[in-house]
């Protein structure tokens, strides 16, 4: 089933990152493998090593995917506008994956910094995809500073620790039924995939989990399957938890011996 990020429909539901893979090569078949439509590559990887950051680009173009450039390492509100707009320039493209980064050691965003970025873009014509924490409140000002799409954690950039924090990914997904939603940081396993899928969330961004597989390109394709399945659980119907046992067969009708 295909969804819409702004204006573009996509139907696969993993977005993938670009760094840390054991060679150009590698990347390249991880995302044959893993069907993404959606590749993101950091603006500070494209222009590094010279010639060598053109030779990259090349090969994301030449594999056929969208490209969504981000603002990785950025820690101030100024120095992310910056970089979007140099990403703008440099990949031809609107779509903006916002990092304003407030805390060295987890990585977690700062929101302040983020809705203040997510504002100046937005009015700027960007179709912001912001990084943020699972706070409903944050969530609501990223809305009405004009993002479209909402990126919340669910552990740590790579953490590989997995959701941290179900209740409030269940609240956020409940309170914008109707919002795009993609986990981005913190996924470690396709079990934690599926998880997040199963909550109805619309898609799963990652790239440590695969970059630093033993093996990427088949750990890309497990994640593919997972999501895949995850998304069908939650259009399914999941069966909740229960508090008591109930039995699989009906004891209606059953023959009853003397």
């Amino acid at each position: 089933m295909m969804q819409k990020l702004y204006n573009t429909e996509v139907s696969s539901r993993l977005l993938l990152g670009s760094a840390r893979y054991p060679s150009p090569a590698i990347l390249a078949e991880a995302v044959k493998r893993s069907e993404t439509e959606i590749v993101t590559v950091s603006l500070r990887r494209e222009t590094a090593g010279g010639h060598s950051g053109g030779a990259f680009f090349e090969l994301i173009r030449a594999l056929g995917v969208r490209v969504l450039p981000n603002t990785a390492g950025c820690h101030g509100v100024s120095e992310a506008v910056l970089t979007a707009q140099m990403a703008r320039e440099l990949f031809g493209t609107s779509w903006i994956k916002l990092e304003v980064i407030g805390n060295h050691d987890t990585l977690q965003p700062d929101v302040f910094g983020l809705v203040e970025a997510a504002r100046i873009l937005s009015s700027e014509g960007f179709q912001v995809f912001p990084y943020t924490t699972d706070d409903l409140v944050v969530a609501e000002r990223l809305l009405e500073a004009g993002c479209r799409v909402l990126m919340p954690w669910c552990a740590p950039i790579g953490s590989a620790a997995g959701p941290l924090n179900l209740s409030a990914l269940r609240s956020m997904r409940a309170h914008f039924p109707d919002i795009p939603l993609i986990v981005d940081a913190g996924i470690g396993r396709p079990s934690h995939a599926a998880t997040v899928m199963e909550l109805g969330f619309d898609a799963v961004l990652l790239n440590t989990a695969v970059a630093s597989a033993g093996d990427p390109v088949a750990m890309a394709g497990a994640f593919a399957k997972a999501i895949e399945a995850g998304r069908q659980a939650f259009s399914a119907g999941l069966l909740e938890p229960r508090d008591v046992a109930v039995p699989s067969t009906p004891v209606i009708g059953k023959a009853v011996f003397a």
